[in-house]
């Protein structure tokens, strides 16, 4: 008992789960489907030790759902995709476990859906990693007409763990659904034994009904790694995703071997653009629900502020060959320069007055807001809500080399910082499955189910020090690696946003009437000014105080710095940005 209790301990620790005592209870229950015990005991190997793993436990939001203002078709639990209904199913009975392998080496389990309702019939089964708590969902259809979904004519064994030499539940047997002519796969079927499924198990979709897939999260493999020379389990997603991309999820996965993956696809919605996408009042309720509560770190100098005061207090627009004239800017950007290419014609930049300098560069949390774009994600079937945020003055970066740091004196320093945090939200059912952390020039998607809680279900981000990225747990993150890298620091800490306290909407495609959007949003031209300090003389004066070791690993440092800093250009804004309009990554 007391081996197992340390086993969770460790665990805990290493998966930064909520506190040890909630895992614990937790971790010590029992998982239960729809009031049906899912007893593992007995499928365990002879040998095999029952243990708790963090799947066990079924996520849930910390707060009972609210109920969202009506209007179209938003939450109503189905959605209609020109002909085929689709219902996203959450509840799973268990098929087959690997309790090794995969992420941190506690294994992936896979699931078939379960209560799926009547007239409604499979698309293929689920898979996630053991490390975390069960969290996901899998789309199940159905054809009024009798001919957008048809049963397969047979099933080809593609992978069995027969003779994987690690612990098990039992062998299980991956089939992929041969498709009439005309229809396609969009998932596969997992079974305990070696016959074939039933033909009426899952169903083929009318490849006027689909799009082409790409892998998406690794789920599992036999090693700790993804495998070059072995099986590897991964999510699916469209290859094609963005604000006018009909694709969507199915929510199912794939097995691919030594680089070869299963012809499987996505959907396609028909019905696009769709009346699921929610109303302003739904979106309004739906940030208030879920809107993030951000820390900063205890010594952040450099803090957000509304665009509006930015230009209030002084912010300056130049013109190329008229840089000795700059013009002060509206309030609300008004007399910004609308469209046009970045050229380097126009450049904003801080006030000429050093104690004015000062002041907009340290920014004003009081004034300060997050602008939200809302726009439809998979075929309309999820709402990404985009929630950008201002920065004034973004400040330099930090070197860790071993046990030394080293600030890089002006290095990562620029006026005007656009960072961002993305809420993914269910047209289904307005949960919240993702979030999105925007990280430098690029980010990460966390699952809700791993992301921390202020109150009730409002979750945390974290922005690192002068550079301002988020994470979704504090702790230092390290760009790099083997102890050497740039330096990422968050904290929590008194200096906190509660972005449902100042918030707008400042981009919507769906909405009708439209939103208005503010001149500032499209000025699509740089947001601070060529740097005056050159990167490389900075990092040449750096080097030389250097020597040994030390200078060997700020040489690897250094080439770890983003484009932005030897281009020495100042930062687009979120408009002009690739995620605008496409994917997060």
């Amino acid at each position: 008992m007391l081996v197992s209790h340390l086993f969770l301990i460790l665990l805990c620790s290493h998966i930064g789960s909520k506190n040890f005592t909630t895992f614990f209870l937790i971790a010590n229950t029992r998982l239960s489907f729809m009031g049906n015990s899912l007893r593992r005991s007995s499928d365990y190997n002879s040998n095999e030790e029952a243990r708790s793993l963090p799947i066990d436990t079924i996520f849930q939001l910390p707060s009972p759902m609210p109920s969202w203002p009506s209007g179209g078709d938003f939450a109503s639990g189905e959605i209609d995709l020109g002909g085929l209904q689709v219902r996203q199913v959450s509840s799973f009975n268990k098929v087959w476990t690997a309790y090794e392998g995969g992420p941190d080496n506690l294994g992936a389990t896979v699931f078939e859906p379960s209560n799926v309702p009547d007239g409604f019939s499979m698309f293929g089964c689920y898979a996630q990693q053991n490390n975390q708590p069960l969290f996901g969902w899998v789309l199940v259809g159905k054809d009024d007409s009798g001919d957008i979904l048809k049963k397969p004519t047979d099933y080809t064994l593609v992978w069995t763990s027969e003779s994987l030499k690690i612990s098990q539940t039992t062998q299980a047997y991956f089939w992929l659904p041969t498709p009439p002519d005309g229809y396609v796969a969009v998932g596969i079927v997992v079974t305990t034994s070696s016959d074939k499924p039933s033909l009426d198990k899952i169903r083929c979709v009318r490849t006027d009904f689909s799009e082409e897939c790409e892998t998406d999260n690794w789920i599992w493999a036999q090693g700790t790694v993804r495998s070059d020379n072995g099986v590897n389990l991964y999510g699916l997603r469209p290859q094609n995703r963005g604000t006018q991309a009909q694709a969507l999820s199915v929510g199912t996965f794939t097995v691919q071997d030594n680089d070869s993956s299963l012809s499987l696809s996505c959907l396609k919605n028909n019905n696009f653009p769709s009346s699921s996408m929610p109303n302003l009042k739904q979106i309004e309720a739906l940030f208030e629900a879920y809107s993030p509560f951000i820390y900063f770190h205890p010594r952040e100098t450099y803090l957000p502020s509304s665009v509006n005061w930015y230009f209030s207090n002084g912010a300056l627009l130049y013109t190329k060959g008229e840089e000795s004239n700059p013009v002060p800017i509206e309030p609300n950007g008004s007399n910004l320069p609308q469209g046009g290419s970045n050229d380097g014609t126009y450049w904003l930049d801080l006030p000429v007055d050093e104690n004015a300098k000062e002041k907009i560069r340290k920014g004003d949390l009081a004034s300060s807001e997050v602008y939200l774009h809302v726009k439809p994600m998979f075929g309309s079937t999820f709402t990404d809500i985009a929630m950008w945020i201002f920065y004034p003055f973004n400040g330099h970066s930090t070197a860790k080399l071993g046990l030394v740091d080293i600030s890089l004196g002006h290095i990562g320093e620029h006026v005007g910082d656009w960072e961002h945090l993305t809420l993914r939200i269910s047209n289904f059912d307005g949960v919240l499955y993702k979030v999105y952390f925007s990280e430098h020039s690029g980010g990460a998607w966390v699952d809700t189910s791993m992301a921390e809680f202020h109150t009730n279900n409002k979750i945390v981000a974290y922005s690192a020090l002068n550079g301002h990225p988020f994470y979704y747990k504090p702790g230092l993150v390290l760009q790099g690696g083997d102890d050497i890298g740039l330096r990422d620091d968050t904290e929590k800490s008194d200096i906190f946003m509660d972005t449902a306290g100042g918030f707008s909407i400042v981009a919507a495609e769906n909405l009708v009437p439209a939103v208005v959007e503010p001149p500032w949003l499209n000025y699509g031209r740089e947001w601070g000014p060529k740097t005056q300090t050159k990167a490389g003389d900075e990092v040449n004066r750096l080097e030389n105080l250097l020597s040994g070791n030390l200078r060997s690993a700020f040489e690897r440092v250094v080439n770890l710095l983003p484009n932005e800093v030897y281009e020495e250009e100042g930062p687009l804004g979120p408009k002009m940005k690739s995620s605008w309009n496409g994917d997060e990554r």
